[in-house]
C-alpha cells in the first residue's frame, strides 16, 4: 500500500504539471476564442491523439460494462472543464490553480459517502494544513468574490466528483479506456455549445489547441492511473502540486507577483503532502 501511494502521488504531480501547461495555453488563447470552443477542441483533439492506441489494440480495448459511469464522468467532467477553462482565462494563473485545489476538500467526503473509504487522522490533518496554505495563497485583495471565482469553485466541486468516479471504475477499466470515453462523450456533449459561438480558427490557434489537448490528455492518463493505485481521499493532497507550478509560471510568463503570503501558502501545501505520505494510509471499505 505504501509503495502504491508513493507511485500514485508521483503520477498525480506529473498530471498536475501537464494540467498547468494546459491552463497556460488556455490563458494564452482565451482572449481570442470562446471557452466553449476551447472545451470542444480539447476533447475532439484528445480523441484524435488516442487513435493510434485504439488502432494498435482494437475495439476490444474500449469494451466495457461500465458505460453509464463513463458517461456520468464525462457529463460532470465537461461542465467542470468549462468552469476550469473559464477560470484559467479570467483569473491569475496561481489563483485559478489554487481554487481548483479546493477539490481535495470535497473528494474525501464524496469518497466516504459513495465508496466507503476511510481517511486516516494524519491525512485529515494534512488536508487541514493544505487548506491553511490555500487561504494564504488566495488572500482576496478586496474581500469580494467575483463571478470567475464562483465559477472556479463550482468547477472544483464537480471535478472532485469526476475524480471519485474514476475510483469507482478502477477494478475493471484501464487508464486509456477511461480517458478515451471521457474525450469521446465530452466531445459530443460540448459540440452543441461550441456550435452556438463558432468562429474561424487560425493555424496558430490550432497549434496551441493541439498543445492544450495533448497536455490535457496526458494529464488525464496520469490522473486515471494514479487514482487506480490508491484511495481518492489519500491522493487528494498531492494535487496541490499544481499551485507551485502555476505560481512560478504565472510569475515567469505573465509577471504575476509571488508575495510572501503566496510563498508561505506553498510551503504549507507542500508540508501537507509530506505529512500525507508519512502517515498511515486510508483504508477503503471492502
Amino acid at each position: 500500500m505504501q509503495r502504491s501511494l508513493i507511485i500514485g502521488a508521483g503520477l498525480i504531480l506529473i498530471s498536475e504539471m501537464f494540467l498547468v501547461l494546459s491552463g497556460m495555453t488556455v490563458k494564452y488563447i482565451a482572449d481570442d476564442m470562446p471557452v466553449q470552443m476551447i472545451v470542444f477542441f480539447r476533447n475532439f483533439l484528445g480523441i484524435l491523439l488516442l487513435v493510434p492506441w485504439l488502432m494498435s489494440n482494437g475495439l476490444s480495448a474500449i469494451r466495457t460494462q461500465k458505460l453509464r459511469f463513463h458517461f456520468m464522468r464525462a457529463g460532470v467532467g465537461v461542465v467542470a472543464m468549462t468552469c476550469l477553462f473559464y477560470s484559467w482565462g479570467h483569473l491569475p494563473l496561481a489563483q485559478a490553480a489554487l481554487i481548483k485545489q479546493t477539490a481535495p476538500f470535497f473528494i474525501p467526503v464524496i469518497a466516504l459517502i459513495w465508496l466507503g473509504e476511510r481517511i486516516s487522522t494524519m491525512v485529515k490533518f494534512a488536508i487541514v494544513v493544505g487548506f491553511l496554505g490555500t487561504v494564504f495563497v488566495l488572500n482576496p485583495q478586496d474581500g469580494a468574490m467575483n463571478l470567475a471565482v464562483l465559477i472556479a469553485l463550482a468547477g472544483a466541486m464537480l471535478g472532485a466528483l469526476a475524480k471519485v468516479t474514476i475510483r469507482r471504475m478502477r477494478d475493471s477499466e484501464s487508464p486509456q479506456r477511461i480517458v478515451f470515453y471521457f474525450a469521446f462523450f465530452s466531445a459530443i456533449l460540448s459540440a452543441g455549445p461550441a456550435t452556438l459561438v463558432w468562429q474561424p480558427v487560425t493555424m496558430i490557434q490550432l497549434f496551441w489547441l493541439l498543445v492544450m489537448a495533448a497536455a490535457s490528455t496526458l494529464a488525464q492518463l496520469f490522473l486515471s492511473k494514479a487514482y487506480g493505485m490508491a484511495p481518492a481521499g489519500q491522493l487528494g493532497p498531492f494535487t496541490y502540486g499544481s499551485v507551485a507550478f502555476a505560481a512560478l509560471m504565472g510569475w515567469w510568463l505573465w509577471s504575476e507577483s509571488l508575495e510572501m503570503n503566496t510563498i508561505a501558502g506553498i510551503v504549507l501545501i507542500t508540508l501537507g503532502g509530506v505529512l500525507a505520505v508519512s502517515g498511515p494510509g486510508a483504508k477503503a471499505k471492502s
